[in-house]
């Protein structure tokens, strides 16, 4: 079972510089967090505004990723297309003073309802009936 919903609002500021996305530790569940668009909201001033996405890498270590650069004169929004991201994660406003909206899903897959099949009919057979490879023509 495959649930969806949408990022909640989340703005960054002056005074709300992060938004931290996270789902209950006891939940077995698989979360994936998409990022569609950041985008300067009104009343934003023609200056850099950096967002930095903050999670954890493979050693579990917490990395920060700078994910957009804008600023209202020339790029005031920025399609990440869906960018795919683990919870728990940390939207920060590492330069500017926004406001910068940050829109996008977010997908729930239950575990125990989770299946999937393996294709058994393949056997050893059906690989002898392909053609060999031949070279290419010169």
């Amino acid at each position: 079972l495959q649930l969806f919903g949408l990022l909640p609002g989340c703005e960054l500021t002056a005074s709300t510089k992060s938004y931290t996305f996270q789902v209950d530790e006891e939940d077995d569940s698989d979360h994936i967090l998409a990022l569609s668009v950041v985008c300067l909201s009104d009343g934003a001033k023609d200056e850099c505004n950096v967002v930095e996405v903050i999670g954890r890498n493979h050693e579990n270590q917490e990395i920060a990723v700078p994910v957009a650069n804008l600023k209202l004169s020339c790029q005031p929004l920025l399609s990440l297309d869906n960018f795919k991201l683990q919870p728990p994660v940390t939207f920060r406003l590492a330069a500017g003073s926004g406001p910068v909206h940050l829109s996008g899903w977010h997908r729930i897959m239950h575990r125990e309802d989770a299946s999937f099949e393996v294709d058994d009919d393949l056997s050893d057979e059906d690989e002898e009936d392909l053609p060999p490879i031949v070279p290419a023509k010169k």
